[in-house]
């Protein structure tokens, strides 16, 4: 009888990703950004052959990929080591060497749209304006390099250009739960919505003709819907809403004259398809829990980036949305979908009565080891979601449960719901997530000595908050990137951040003693259990020093804390080879206290 060895770590991060696609004009290829060999490159796929073939090896994280089928050039953005300095590229459609297009040392460059005809580059950057940054526009026949607007009193970033270029619209971004929208024509910035008065945001527009756009807002609702926009008559009009759902990714069919879009209500999305043509709306089946992106091609094909708890991400085809089609087969190298965890969706009632949705994974019962992870997720105004995670499934082959809540704050539950972490990062979210805990241990699903804290970015930030103020409730802790001081998280922030960390965070002078109050290191002292902290040393948004100073401050107590800093990294883990080494030491380090 042949045994097997059982699936290790490796097969776990070593799982293929996919961050961005593309179809070219004529259906019959894409490109993608994946890490089949470890990084981040540009792959392509004849459709018909069906083998991926390496485009780019730069083996940086790619901010997105398009064809210029017109110019017969692809386009791509990469940045150096997680520094998020994106810059622009252009390639030959065979790969190779990329060409600069938009680069400068500490800038950054966004793409926005490109010109039907292929000549023109919309595009938004930082330079000369880090604050509030500037829409422009290259030629690429040319290379005339001109501004359309600079940015001022927020961040102005590009929604979309009209198929003729007459006029294009844009975003203001005016706190972080407000994004005001114009459009501009005729040398003049027209407002979509009828009022800027209320804070609001329109999220995303599509031009469905030079006067007439898609928009997906929130004015004056709880939730995100479609409306109308009319540039001759300035006519703003609501088309469709779904009640309870927050409305996203919105993708007009020229061919059928539809917009599809993603419904959000809280962990998971369903897709629809809305008929402008007679404001019908049909659910459409899809064999993936959450939609990344989607792509309508020239003939009309639908094509979709999804994943799921159990799958990773995949590309796949649909010609007449009763089918789809698998164009990538991305899995767990020796493990069956059937052997990973799908999680139990939860709701528990919060310390003041509020309800908090959450997932719960657990190991099989033979190797259950009777410890839960507690994973605060990241953002703070995001959430965790029906998604694939191969960190919440390696656990659960090593016998761990895995407790995540979306606490308030957390996206997918109305505007109410998500502004209550503003200014109050410390409070009500922390709060939620204890009663959680006693929640899940009165239900049997938890053990009250037998926890552990695992998060990253804002969920690093809790993390900390967490082992300062509720030591006792947990055996040990993983801090990944965290901020650990809210003064310095608002000093060092990114310029075109922080306008909206005042409203987010707070002012650190009129929010003294609240930002005192939330920040980690007020409570250093009672930080007693065992810690391994990580950071990347390019990380722009929770900088080195958040991390150190917490580390130097447990090491001159002598605590017991294991530091592991990537030199390669910023906000996260681009590298498989890095990916591995972080998991491992995690693994290894939570079971020296189980």
């Amino acid at each position: 009888m042949i045994t097997f060895p059982k699936t290790g770590i490796e097969s776990f991060f070593r799982t293929i990703n996919i961050v961005d696609f593309d179809v070219h004009s004529s259906e019959e290829e894409l490109i993608y950004s994946t890490n089949l060999n470890g990084y981040y490159n540009v792959w392509a796929m004849n459709l018909e052959k069906r083998y991926p073939y390496q485009l780019t090896t730069a083996n940086q994280m790619n901010s997105f990929v398009k064809y210029n089928s017109k110019k017969n050039l692809l386009l791509t953005g990469y940045d150096h080591d997680g520094d998020e300095n994106y810059h622009i590229y252009a390639l030959q459609p065979s790969g190779g060497e990329a060409a600069p297009l938009l680069h400068a040392d500490g800038e950054k460059f966004y793409y926005g749209d490109l010109s039907k005809d292929g000549n023109t580059l919309y595009y938004v950057t930082s330079v000369d304006n880090p604050n509030f940054l500037s829409i422009r526009r290259l030629n690429l026949e040319n290379g005339e390099n001109e501004i359309l607007i600079q940015g001022e009193g927020g961040p102005s970033y590009l929604y979309a250009v009209s198929p003729n270029e007459s006029s294009f619209a844009y975003s203001k971004e005016v706190g972080n739960t407000s994004s005001f929208g114009f459009v501009f024509s005729n040398n003049e910035s027209i407002a979509i919505t009828p009022s800027q008065e209320t804070p609001h945001r329109v999220r995303e527009v599509e031009y469905i003709d030079e006067d007439t756009l898609l928009v997906l807002t929130n004015y004056g609702s709880e939730f995100s819907y479609i409306a109308s926009f009319e540039i001759s008559t300035r006519t703003f009009k609501k088309l469709f809403e779904l009640e309870g759902h927050e409305l996203s990714k919105l993708t007009l069919d020229r061919t059928k004259n539809k917009v599809y879009f993603v419904a959000q209500r809280g962990v998971e999305d369903h897709l629809y398809s809305y008929d402008l043509s007679n404001s019908t709306q049909q659910v459409v089946a899809k064999p993936f829990d959450m939609v990344d992106k989607l792509v309508i091609g020239k003939k009309g094909t639908i094509f979709a980036l999804g994943r799921s708890t159990t799958k990773p991400a995949n590309l796949f085809r649909s010609y007449d949305l009763t089918q789809w089609e698998q164009l990538t087969e991305h899995q767990i190298i020796g493990v069956r979908q059937e052997e990973l965890a799908e999680p139990e969706v939860l709701t528990y009632p919060s310390f003041d009565g509020m309800e908090i949705e959450s997932l719960y994974f657990a190991p099989p019962k033979e190797i259950d080891n009777g410890h839960t992870i507690l994973w605060p997720h990241g953002g703070p105004q995001w959430a965790v979601r029906k998604t694939f995670s191969p960190l919440f499934q390696y656990l659960t082959t090593q016998g761990f449960r895995v407790f995540s809540p979306n606490f308030r704050g957390s996206t997918g539950y109305g505007e109410t719901f998500v502004k209550l972490v503003n200014k109050d990062w410390g409070g009500g979210p922390r709060l939620d997530i204890v009663a959680g805990m006693e929640w899940l241990n009165q239900q049997g699903k938890s053990s009250a000595d037998q926890w552990f804290c695992i998060g990253g970015s804002y969920g690093g930030y809790m993390t900390l908050l967490l082992h300062g103020r509720h030591a006792d409730l947990f055996k040990a802790f993983v801090d990944i990137f965290g901020p650990s001081n809210l003064f310095t998280t608002i000093e060092t922030a990114p310029e075109h951040w922080k306008a909206a960390d005042r409203e987010l965070i707070g002012d650190p002078v009129e929010d003294r003693e609240k930002l005192i109050e939330d920040s980690p290191m007020t409570y250093i002292d009672q930080m007693t259990k065992p810690m391994l902290v990580i950071q990347g040393s390019n990380d722009p948004r929770v900088v080195k020093v958040e991390s150190d100073v917490i580390v130097e401050a447990m090491k001159e107590r002598g605590q017991d804390v294991e530091y592991l800093v990537l030199e390669d990294e910023g906000h996260g883990f681009s590298k498989t080879e890095n990916a591995l080494k972080v998991y491992s030491l995690m693994v290894s380090f939570l079971q020296k206290y189980l």
